[in-house]
C-alpha cells in the first residue's frame, strides 16, 4: 500500500504538482489529427494536466495549442475566429499566433505597443501517428520526439481510438499491468481456467521505463512469458498480436484520456481485422456521437447484463474489454485510496511501478534529468517467448532489448 502522502505525489498532475513538472517533461497526445484536419478549422477544447486548453490548425496548415482564455479579459478562445495564421478572440478581436503572440490588438489605439507585451501560453505541437502532441514543458529542456513504433507506421497499419476515464490516469496504468485480472475480468466464466492465470512475475527497469513479465507454466514445464513495456510517463505496449498500445492521459487529477492503439509491423490491416477492433468488444469502446464518452458509462452501470453474469458466460456481465476494465476502475473512486490495500505476488508489477514513479518523481524534484527521453530508449518491442521452468526471464529480456528491434 501507499501512505496518503505517496498517493497525491502520484495522482496530482495539474501545474505546480511534481508529477505534473515531470509529465510535462516528456511529449503529451493531445488530440487526434483528424480532429483538427483543415487550415483554419474549427478549434477543439482540449484539457491536459489540469489546463484548459484550444487546438487549431493555422493557414498554413501547422497546429497549435493554446491556453483556452484570452489573456484580456478571460473569454475563451473555443469561440473564436481561426483565420490568416491566428485565432482571434471574439470578445475584443485579439488575436494570437500559434507561437503565443499577439498579432493584433485592434480593441487599443493604432500607436500602442501594447500587443508586444501580451503573450498567451502557447505549446510546441508535433504530429505523428495520427495524432497532434504536445510539450508542456521548460522550453529549454524539450526533448526529441520519441520513436514509439506505431506512430512510425503507415496510417493503413495503425487503428486508434480515445474514451474518457472518469478517474486518476494511476488507476488505469495499473490496471494495464494488472496480468492476474485477465482470467476473471475479461476470460472468467464460473469455472475459471487456471492455466490463464500467471504464476511468476518479473520486473527489469529500462531506459524508458520498466519491462514487466508474466509467465504460464505450459504442460511440458516450461514457462510462456509476455514482456509488457511500460514506458515512461503512460504508455503500455503489450504483447499480443496484433500487437497493441495504451497511453493513459491524464486530464485532471480526476480524469484521463484513454488513448487505445492496434498496429500491424508486418503490413496494413484486413478488413476482417479491422472489423473486430471496430467490434468494440476489445480494447475499444464504442462512443456517444460527437463525444469522447463511452456509450455505456456510469450512468448506466456500463451496460451490465445480470442474466449474462449470472448465466455463467460471463464473469462481469459487462461488454467488451475496455468497457469491464472502465466499470472495475471507476468503481475504485475518482482517486483510489491506496492507504487501504494488501497487496500480494501477482500484485509485483504494480509495486514496481509504484516504485519507479515515486524514484523518478523526487529524483526530477531533487534536479535529475528523467529516464526515458533520449530517442533510442524507445526502441524495443514488447515479446512472447518460451524459457525453461530454470531460465532467467531478466537476462533473455535484456538481450532482446540489445536488439534494437526498430
Amino acid at each position: 500500500m501507499l501512505s496518503h502522502e505517496e498517493n497525491e505525489l502520484l495522482t496530482q498532475v495539474s501545474p505546480g504538482t511534481p508529477m505534473g513538472a515531470l509529465m510535462r517533461r516528456y511529449w503529451i497526445p493531445a488530440v487526434f489529427s483528424h480532429q483538427i484536419a483543415e487550415a483554419d478549422c474549427t478549434p477543439v477544447r482540449v484539457r491536459l494536466l489540469g489546463e484548459n486548453l484550444v487546438a487549431f490548425r493555422d493557414s498554413d496548415g501547422n497546429p497549435g495549442l493554446l491556453d483556452e482564455h484570452c489573456p484580456h479579459r478571460t473569454a475563451s478562445l473555443f469561440f473564436g475566429r481561426n483565420e490568416e495564421c491566428g485565432l482571434r478572440c471574439v470578445y475584443h478581436g485579439w488575436k494570437f499566433d500559434r507561437t503565443g503572440k499577439c498579432v493584433d490588438m485592434p480593441s487599443e489605439p493604432p500607436d500602442s505597443n501594447f500587443a508586444d507585451k501580451i503573450r498567451i501560453t502557447a505549446y510546441p505541437c508535433h504530429e505523428a501517428g495520427g495524432i497532434v502532441w504536445a510539450y508542456m514543458g521548460p522550453a529549454d529542456f524539450k526533448p526529441a520526439f520519441p520513436p514509439l513504433e506505431w506512430t512510425l507506421l503507415p496510417a493503413e497499419q495503425v487503428f486508434a481510438s480515445r474514451h474518457i476515464q472518469e478517474c486518476s490516469w494511476l488507476q488505469g496504468l495499473e490496471g494495464g499491468f494488472d496480468a492476474s485480472h485477465l482470467a476473471f475480468l475479461h476470460r472468467g466464466t464460473d469455472a475459471v481456467n487456471a492455466n490463464a492465470i500467471p504464476t511468476r512475475h518479473e520486473t527489469l527497469r529500462t531506459g524508458f521505463g520498466m519491462v514487466v513479465g508474466t509467465g504460464r507454466e505450459t504442460i511440458n514445464d516450461d514457462i510462456r512469458w509476455g514482456s509488457n513495456l511500460m514506458i515512461l510517463p503512460f504508455h503500455k505496449v503489450f504483447a499480443t498480436r496484433p500487437n497493441g498500445a495504451h497511453m493513459w492521459v491524464p486530464m485532471d487529477d480526476e480524469n484521463t484520456m484513454l488513448y487505445s492503439i492496434d498496429f500491424k509491423p508486418s503490413g496494413p490491416f484486413t478488413e476482417d481485422e479491422l472489423a473486430l477492433s471496430k467490434s468494440w468488444l476489445h480494447i475499444h469502446t464504442e462512443n456517444i456521437r460527437g463525444t469522447d464518452r463511452a456509450v455505456h458509462n456510469r450512468d448506466n452501470d456500463y451496460g451490465i447484463d445480470r442474466r449474462l453474469q449470472a448465466g455463467g458466460t460471463s464473469f462481469t456481465g459487462l461488454h467488451g474489454l475496455a468497457i469491464q476494465d472502465s466499470a472495475i476502475q471507476e468503481s475504485m473512486g475518482p482517486v483510489a485510496n491506496r492507504t487501504k490495500e494488501h497487496l500480494g505476488a501477482s500484485d509485483t508489477a504494480i509495486i514496481q511501478i509504484r516504485k519507479l514513479l515515486l524514484d523518478t518523481v523526487r529524483a526530477h524534484e531533487a534536479g535529475e534529468m528523467p529516464p526515458g527521453l533520449a530517442p533510442d530508449d524507445y526502441r524495443a518491442r514488447s515479446t512472447r517467448f518460451m524459457l525453461p521452468a530454470e531460465g532467467d526471464f531478466v537476462a533473455a529480456v535484456e538481450g532482446q532489448l540489445l536488439e534494437q528491434i526498430f
